[in-house]
């Protein structure tokens, strides 16, 4: 059996990293739990298209996708979302439904509890 590595991209490791850090300080297993959805393998991660998002989620609602988000369907209201990664497509119909989108690192600095966060994936 191959020992696992984990992502060698020294971006996302050190994402990995901050997130761990934001986690064991504030007592938020929220980020925890992101970083260590991040640790898994590409092929594993987390791929989810705007219309799930749009059918589990409210107006005005944090969601975090630890992962990649695919632009296949609509999105019907204003939210927050953050994500590792974002499709060209993802990002035009985020921004003409109005969505607010940031980087993980970024809302975990703006809320390092965790509370009112949706993981969403």
């Amino acid at each position: 059996m191959a020992k696992r590595t984990g992502p060698t991209n020294p971006i996302l490791q050190s994402l990995i990293q901050e997130l761990k850090k934001r986690g064991s300080e504030q007592s938020a297993n929220l980020w925890k739990r992101v970083a260590m959805d991040l640790e898994k393998p590409t092929r594993q991660r987390r791929a989810v298209n705007l219309s799930r998002i749009d059918r589990y989620t409210k107006e005005n609602e944090i969601i975090v996708v630890p992962g990649k988000v695919l632009g296949s369907g609509d999105l019907n209201h204003k939210l927050t979302i953050a994500a590792y990664q974002f499709s060209e497509g993802a990002l035009e119909k985020l921004e003409k439904a109005g969505a607010n989108v940031v980087s993980l690192l970024e809302l975990s600095k703006e809320s390092p509890d965790g509370k009112r966060i949706k993981i969403i994936g």
